[in-house]
């Protein structure tokens, strides 16, 4: 293998796909990526076995082939490098030399063979996404899926296939966040996906503004691009049933300045603790009152109009799920379903989203 290229494209092209690898592999070669130079085009490949990642780039290639090399040692070699050309050649099946103008880097790879050979995509069902489209509803759903709940399946988000609509879904148990969006063709067959979130944190980061590919299989899901591949395990199980947990539009609807709103939870949240890490929400006549206690640190108190006509009503939440929720509307005001103190709250806004934040106890 030999073959030339500029120093930042090659810089560019590794660190696309740094994330990939993993920090602590279970076995030596997942610490390496796959270079493959054939036909002027350099192709690499890096996988963790759950998520797996091809990217493709031009390149003046001198002699076809393929090696494995460290992937961060490479990375932050290519990094440091000041010329604006490398040529880079394999001088056996397991070690590689980088031109760099004068200085010259030899590096220990492993053989190509003992790469793991990257998901056949072959028999997948095909579904075409507008890439905005596609990238805010993984953004507006992500957010609420948990991070490391022993429920392997909150670790991720729900893509379901039911006719022409396609839902998102993700959810913690203390919060959920449902997006739905119209398909322009209706090629792929129903089905439930639930994608691990270092895989939707890779899409979000690749989706630029050129149109994507996905491809469905019974255990895996691929998203494409011009010049990328991602290659993704699907987590195995039963997605909780949301509908129950999700409130019907009551008579105590009330519309909410999103931005006012934001300003005031921040205060109020300097007053909450790890111990006690909960705002009070005490709705009255015309007004919303914000109300946080801290035995450590104090209290805040803040308040704001909102249409609001029924009775007294009291409700604690956790201010930074509440926050995240608003930060993920593009709208100046959100509406806000509740019916009690014990029941979930839900925000909506003027698109299909919904989201959902459960109650926390009372202080008394």
């Amino acid at each position: 293998m030999k073959f030339q290229m500029h120093r930042s494209d090659f810089a560019q092209l590794i660190g696309k796909i740094q994330n990939v690898v993993p920090t602590k592999p279970s076995i030596p070669i997942l610490a390496n990526v796959l270079i493959e130079a054939e036909n002027d085009q350099l192709i690499i490949s890096a996988t963790d076995l759950t998520v797996s990642m091809k990217v493709f780039c031009e390149a003046r290639v001198l002699e076809a082939g393929a090696i494995t090399l460290p992937a961060r040692r490479l990375f932050q070699l290519v990094r440091e490098l000041t010329t604006p050309e490398v040529l880079i050649e394999s001088t056996s099946p397991e070690i590689a030399v980088i031109h760099a103008g004068s200085s010259n880097f030899r590096i220990q790879g492993m053989h190509k063979s003992e790469f793991p050979a990257l998901p056949d995509l072959s028999e997948g069902h095909q579904m075409d996404f507008k890439a905005d489209t596609l990238k805010e509803m993984l953004m507006r759903t992500a957010f609420a899926s948990a991070r490391d709940d022993s429920r392997q399946v909150l670790n991720g988000v729900l893509m379901q296939k039911a006719a022409s609509l396609a839902t998102f879904v993700g959810t913690d148990g203390k919060r959920l966040a449902r997006n739905q969006i119209e398909l322009d063709e209706d090629s792929a067959p129903a089905g439930s996906y639930i994608l691990p979130l270092k895989a939707v944190d890779e899409m979000v980061k690749l989706i630029s503004d050129q149109d994507v590919k996905l491809t469905l299989m019974p255990e895996k899901l691929a998203i494409e691009t011009d010049s990328t591949i991602l290659i993704t395990k699907l987590l195995s199980g039963q997605y909780p049933d949301i509908t129950r947990v999700i409130p019907e539009k009551t008579e105590n609807t009330l519309t909410l300045h999103k931005d006012e709103l934001i300003s005031l939870l921040r205060q109020v949240a300097l007053f909450t603790s790890e111990g006690s890490n909960s705002v009070r929400f005490i709705f009255e006549e015309g007004v919303l009152q914000l109300t946080a206690t801290s035995g450590d640190i104090g209290e805040g108190k803040v308040s704001m109009p909102v249409n609001y006509s029924g009775p007294k009503l009291e409700i604690a939440f956790n201010p930074h799920y509440f926050l995240d929720i608003l930060r993920h509307s593009p709208d100046e005001t959100v509406q806000f379903a509740v019916t009690d103190s014990y029941n979930p709250g839900l925000i909506t806004d003027s698109s299909k989203a919904e989201f959902v934040i459960m109650p926390m106890r009372l202080e008394s």
